[in-house]
């Protein structure tokens, strides 16, 4: 892969940056725990957005086979006593007002940010969640065939705060399945966390991507130098 010059500004705020970004936009959408002080696993990788965006493998996309079956969602969650799924507890950790929840974990009241969009949402109803790399773009980017556990492990993956994220039903539909070449947000202060999220969770399970859309990224990164991205490698 055609290595990238990291601007010498971001290499040398980077340890600054770990601890102290400015700008939330500037990080990718719930990792701003982590990157304000928080400790963080042992195995959490830390780099410039350029550097992240060097250690993507480049590969053709292959589309043929697909089917969202193949990643089987929602199931029962991290906790599998409470009647939630992983799509609600997505949505209740993402509460910037908490909901009320009753039996079998139906939801009322409570709010949300859709970052996508920069919309406040009052009914969970109008959520979707969703898979921050789209299902059929990891289908699209594995280099080599995922097992069903694997895949079932990335359709629910709630051990990094990234790769499931409540947004608007209509924003999430927009999105579809399409890549950073395809569609960004229509909130354009969110375009610099939403490449860095993108780009943190291709490498946390090890996902390829094709030129259009490495040229989409750098093209982004260009007008954020100093995003960090944050990742820890899947273990499934």
């Amino acid at each position: 892969m055609m290595r990238r010059a990291v601007p010498a500004l971001a290499l040398a705020a980077l340890p600054v940056l770990a601890t102290s970004l400015p700008a939330a936009a500037d990080v990718p959408h719930v990792q701003r725990t982590q990157l304000q002080g928080a400790p963080g696993p042992s195995t959490q990788v830390m780099l410039s957005i350029f550097e992240a965006i060097d250690q993507i493998p480049v590969a053709a996309e292959h589309r043929e086979g697909y089917s969202r079956t193949l990643y089987k969602h929602w199931n029962k969650g991290l906790d599998a006593t409470d009647g939630c799924n992983t799509r609600k507890e997505v949505i209740l950790t993402e509460a910037v007002e908490a909901p009320q929840v009753a039996a079998s974990c139906a939801l009322t009241g409570g709010s949300w940010l859709s970052k996508y969009d920069n919309i406040v949402v009052t009914d969970a109803a109008r959520l979707d969640v969703d898979h921050f790399v789209p299902l059929a773009e990891v289908f699209d980017s594995e280099q080599t065939p995922w097992s069903p556990a694997r895949r079932e492990a990335y359709a629910n993956d709630q051990d990094s705060l990234d790769t499931l994220i409540a947004v608007t039903a209509a924003s999430n539909r927009s999105k579809a399945d399409k890549d950073p070449a395809e569609w960004l947000p229509s909130d354009a202060s969110y375009h610099c966390a939403y490449a860095a999220t993108w780009v943190g969770t291709k490498l946390r399970w090890d996902l390829a991507a094709d030129e259009a859309e490495r040229h989409a990224l750098l093209g982004l990164a260009e007008g954020c130098p100093a995003t960090v991205v944050s990742y820890e490698p899947a273990s499934a």
